[in-house]
């Protein structure tokens, strides 16, 4: 029973983490800036282009997936994914038009793998372990942004490749993901039409005063998350000059994993003190170390980016 639960969570996880693919979106900004000669303006786009689709496609995808089912949505994003994948594979690094579009099929790609990856997990997951697979599933979509930051230092400096050894990487990640899902049987949760959900009943949400906190709190928390992520490789550069191409990307993979030890201990620390005292100290706390990131001390400006 157990093996035939992980044959059937296997692939979801592996969905997971080609969900993190999409993230690394922030520290290849700052390497095509450098590639392209971009102003930060410019390099922006490359973020923009990334996240962009979250906000256009995830309340329509939900509502597709709705009648269409989780599984046929998550292999949408997935191939919509590795089409991204392919595009400078096919047409070459050498125009960055062609890079923002590979870069916003594969946004596109993430946004729809998130809208379908929780609801899945709930249906492949053995009775009461849901939980536990899904925080499983968060760590192992960590690995995705983690690999955008190391692999291009790897490639450089043991294999003398750069960063465009990511898209065959990540290209063969998704087709053995899609592979895999695809001879997968798994029982959905059905939903009773009546059930369905529409644009209005997903807006009407929005007028319960606590809901649309909720989601201006988890905007302005991911804005803050991506521009971290997108920016510290190049403030280091500019600030300390460190090499971009190694020790400025290891900056971003410094923040990953201090989003990682905060949010397993942020899980311990949960079980003592209520979750409106945990945002407030945790928010206090983030502020304190994006302060300590304008003092010209390189100690302290590696102490703030932890703690932000």
């Amino acid at each position: 029973m157990a093996t035939k639960s992980f044959y059937k969570s296997a692939p979801i996880f592996l969905a997971f983490l080609c969900m993190g693919f999409g993230d690394v979106v922030s520290p290849l900004s700052a390497l095509l800036k450098e590639e392209f000669a971009l102003s930060h303006t410019s390099s922006q786009l490359v973020t923009f282009m990334g996240f962009i689709m979250f906000g256009l496609l995830s309340v329509p995808m939900g509502i597709y997936q709705g009648r269409k089912g989780k599984k046929y949505v998550l292999q949408i994003g997935l191939v919509v994914a590795f089409l991204g994948l392919l595009i400078p594979t096919i047409f070459g690094f050498n125009e960055f038009a062609l890079l923002l579009l590979s870069v916003l099929f594969l946004g596109a790609g993430a946004a729809i793998l998130h809208v379908a990856g929780n609801p899945i997990m709930r249906d492949v997951s053995p009775e009461g372990k849901f939980p536990r697979n899904l925080a499983f599933g968060q760590f192992i979509k960590a690995i995705g942004p983690l690999s955008g930051m190391l692999i291009p230092v790897l490639a450089i400096e043991y294999w003398d490749k750069d960063w465009k050894l990511l898209f065959p990487i990540y290209s063969a990640g998704l087709f053995i993901t899609v592979f895999f899902l695809a001879i997968t049987t798994i029982k959905e949760t059905a939903i009773d039409k009546a059930n369905y959900p529409t644009m209005k009943s997903c807006l009407s949400l929005l007028k319960n005063k606590y809901v649309l906190s909720m989601v201006f709190g988890i905007f302005l928390y991911v804005g803050a998350e991506v521009s971290l992520f997108s920016k510290i490789p190049i403030y280091l550069q500019e600030i300390y000059d460190f090499d971009l191409q190694t020790w400025g990307l290891l900056g971003s993979a410094f923040v990953v994993l201090a989003i990682l030890i905060g949010r397993f201990s942020g899980g311990v620390i949960l079980n003592w003190i209520s979750a409106r005292q945990f945002l407030i100290i945790s928010t206090v706390v983030a502020l304190i170390g994006m302060l300590g990131l304008y003092i010209p001390v390189k100690g302290i400006a590696i102490a703030a980016i932890f703690v932000s």
